[in-house]
């Protein structure tokens, strides 16, 4: 029997050196991101599959993918190391997804989830290959549908445009808001018709053309600049277009140039148009190298964190975020059993039809009740209240569709319009046109009353965070503009008579 020692292999079961170590451990906590936070990955993906405005972000891994090809014969020079540093932005991505979901803001938390895997990247693979791929990764915020709140101002552009050119043509025409009335017809400026999903496609598109195309940052502004304004105005002249066919042909004729124009050609001119502007000033060739590979390197950190460890606190980090949101929700504060509409003295109940029909959309409201009030001057208004115990995703007090203009009726938002302090005004349209001016008080727990959605968001974020009182309450009183009885003058008065619209609040939520 042989007394020979045999030696210890002390060698790893799985070496996570090299490109291929770093690597998996990448794709472990890619994926635990991806698996951890699936709930948001489903929703944008599903923004980009039904909303047109944002159909070019399925591009846009696809074209982050070629862009990374692109750089390989340069990566493969390269040595990836695990760097401790990295985890900083990793962990501002998953606290921006805390904040994003305690607010109940899907944008934020999906621009986190782009932060996580970027974080991720320069934690596990080191901060030479991040500034290699540091145009891909920061690309990859494309990939966050964002850019609803620019389409109220840009449908106000696109009808003051397409008033200058009308005027210019000769062609008769009145602006109200978002709506323009000719001898022909009443034309709105509708969202879809605002130019924004373009505008947001030509930025994805300018921001790759500059990357592929420029070295020099002054080219690479005025190739945005002019590509950005060139979308808004030919915007404008799609919208004057459309209108002086209708004026001069039919307002069929021009709803089907409008479709054409507008589904198959107006991008795809623009963007040649663009390409072909700028074509001459392209100042890198296409066999320029995108990075010098040794003197990124030098960038290396001299000591190399273990990837093992470091792949283990991006794990941790990841799973705090919804941990903590769920170790802080509090138990939601009752709300009465039922709600009652007040009193207001000078003001009776009447069962008056309305001009056309109205009422706002709170989806998921624990209580919605709303009623019509005439005074002794035959002024009449619309009070509606709605009331939450607390907010979830899909039962918010402001968001997509919530609020005065059911996107799923006829009315539709116009202009924004008078408010008293502390409150949100906005013109609405129907078909008529019937104009109603909507004030609009929000409140989240025992904060102060406020008209801004902003404000909205950041006194959910913080109820939640802290488990304080989310109940939430909108108060929106609402009056139709009629020939010799303004909107604005009735609404004023029956604040006037209704008194502290704070108190009115407290008594809806149930505390007082």
């Amino acid at each position: 029997m042989s007394d020979r020692v045999l030696p210890i292999d002390r060698t790893p079961l799985i070496d996570l050196q090299g490109w291929c170590g770093h690597l998996t451990a990448l794709g472990v906590v890619a994926v635990a991101i991806l698996t951890l936070f699936f709930a948001d990955v489903r929703s944008m993906v599903s923004i980009w599959w039904h909303a047109s405005t944002f159909g070019h972000c399925l591009f846009i891994p696809l074209i982050i993918g070629w862009l990374v090809q692109q750089r390989l014969p340069g990566l493969r020079q390269m040595v990836p190391v695990a760097w401790a540093p990295g985890l900083f932005w990793l962990g501002a991505g998953a606290f921006a997804w805390l904040l994003g979901a305690a607010a109940g803001v899907a944008m934020v938390r999906h621009g986190a989830l782009v932060v996580m895997l970027q974080g991720a990247v320069i934690a596990l693979l080191g901060p030479a290959v991040a500034r290699a791929l540091l145009f891909p990764l920061f690309y990859a915020f494309f990939m966050v549908p964002f850019g609803d709140e620019i389409v109220p101002p840009l449908q106000l552009v696109t009808a003051r445009l397409a008033m200058l050119l009308l005027d210019l043509s000769g062609v008769p025409a009145h602006m109200e808001g978002i709506f323009i009335t000719t001898p022909t017809g009443y034309f709105e400026v509708a969202e879809a018709c605002s130019g924004a999903k373009f505008l947001i496609a030509m930025t994805a598109y300018g921001v790759l053309v500059c990357n592929v195309c420029f070295k020099s940052w002054s080219r690479r502004i005025l190739f945005m600049a002019g590509a950005l304004s060139l979308s808004v105005l030919a915007n404008g002249v799609r919208a004057f277009a459309t209108i002086l066919v209708a004026h001069l042909t039919t307002v069929d004729a021009a709803v089907g140039f409008d479709h054409v124009v507008y589904g198959w050609v107006f991008f795809a001119i623009i963007m040649v148009v663009v390409m072909a502007a700028a074509w001459p000033f392209f100042d890198r060739k296409p066999g320029d190298p995108w990075f010098d590979p040794r003197a990124l390197q030098g960038d290396a950190p001299a000591r190399m964190q273990p990837t093992g460890v470091m792949a283990g606190g991006a794990l941790a980090m990841i799973v705090a975020a919804p941990l903590w949101l769920a170790a802080t929700a509090a138990a939601a504060d009752p709300l009465p059993p039922v709600l009652a509409l007040p009193q207001v003295a000078g003001w009776s109940r009447t069962a008056d039809a309305q001009t056309y029909p109205w009422k706002p959309r709170f989806d998921g409201a624990d209580h919605l009740v709303a009623g019509r009030y005439r005074n002794a001057e035959g002024q009449v208004v619309d009070l509606s209240i709605a009331t939450f115990d607390r907010q979830d995703e899909g039962r918010e007090l402001v968001g997509f569709g919530q609020g005065a203009a059911d996107p799923d009726s006829e009315w539709v938002w116009s202009s924004p319009a008078r408010a008293p302090a502390g409150a949100r005004g906005e013109q609405i349209t129907a078909p008529g046109p019937v104009v109603r001016h909507v004030v609009s008080f929000y409140r989240v727990g025992d904060g102060a009353l406020t008209g801004s959605r902003p404000t909205v968001k950041l006194d959910t974020m913080k109820a939640r965070l802290l488990g304080q009182d989310q109940r939430a309450v909108a108060i929106l009183i609402s009056a139709e503009e009629a020939e010799g009885r303004p909107s604005d003058a009735a609404i004023a008065a029956f604040l006037t008579n209704l008194g502290d619209v704070q108190l009115l609040a407290d008594r809806a939520v149930g505390s007082r």
